[in-house]
């Protein structure tokens, strides 16, 4: 019998449980009450309360504009339709960088008006203070190495991460270092398939893949990619599930006909 299905919440006791067991954690990204409700009735484990809010719901080219205050909105929507699932919430471009008491207050902030479960940073050893302060307060945390989008003018592109030899080795040791530090899981984005294996291998807390190859101890997409809300995003690692942008302008499509035709609505749709 699967971990998961034992369980009527899931902790971040329950991903390290699954990953001992061998069984894949399996992760989406959500953003508002009414898809938060029908991804956890489905049984996803967790849910990510992701800054790439900034891109498929707000339209902006990266994940950078996104305010805290937004972050927080986003999260509480997504906390009042769960029952069952873990809820990540991911602390936005300024919210922690460079200043670990900022850092903690932009999480006591989220885990506050939120009621979220937990926050996902991303980096190394270079906000090392910032992860322990938030884990003094008793706030777990998810690490995110590999390409990691609130650097992407540093990067200057959206490009596999870690295929050089001496970036490779610095995100190994980072993966070290965030477990050791305390982190409960990582989220490995868009680095080679061989190097995301060595890299899960060698942890004992899970590691969740995007982009990164069938090794990881889970998965992670845009749920607005995986079930085609999106269009014009199309990158290997992603596997459209529907093609919902299609269903839903032919029924926008249809309802406009029937207003127009005077077929909507019609006498058992009135009062």
């Amino acid at each position: 019998m699967s971990v998961n299905k034992e369980i009527k919440r899931i902790t971040v006791h329950i991903l390290q449980a699954m990953k001992a067991k061998g069984e894949k954690i399996s992760m989406l990204t959500a953003y508002d009450y009414s898809m938060a409700r029908i991804l956890d009735e489905s049984g996803i484990d967790v849910l990510l309360v992701g800054d790439s809010a900034s891109n498929v719901m707000a339209g902006h080219e990266t994940t950078l504009p996104i305010t805290l205050n937004e972050m927080i909105y986003h999260a509480s929507s997504v906390v009042r339709a769960v029952k069952r699932s873990l809820v990540v919430v991911d602390l936005p471009f300024g919210s922690y960088q460079g200043n670990s008491m900022k850092a903690l207050e932009s999480t006591i902030r989220i885990m506050k008006e939120s009621g979220a479960h937990a926050v996902k940073l991303e980096g190394g050893v270079e906000i090392e203070e910032s992860i322990k302060r938030i884990l003094s307060a008793g706030v777990p945390v998810m690490g995110h190495l590999g390409l990691t989008p609130q650097s992407i003018y540093k990067f200057g592109t959206y490009t596999v991460r870690a295929k050089e030899e001496e970036e490779a080795e610095k995100l190994k040791t980072d993966a070290l270092a965030l477990q050791e530090m305390g982190c409960f899981a990582i989220v490995l984005e868009k680095i080679p398939a061989k190097l995301a294996k060595e890299v899960s291998e060698s942890l004992y807390i899970p590691t969740i893949g995007i982009g990164g190859g069938q090794h990881t101890d889970g998965q992670v997409l845009v749920t607005h990619d995986m079930l085609g809300i999106t269009k014009d995003f199309q990158p290997r690692f992603l596997r459209r599930y529907v093609e919902l942008f299609d269903v839903i302008k032919e029924a926008t499509q249809q309802y406009i006909k029937d207003v127009k035709n005077r077929d909507f609505p019609n006498d058992k749709e009135q009062y």
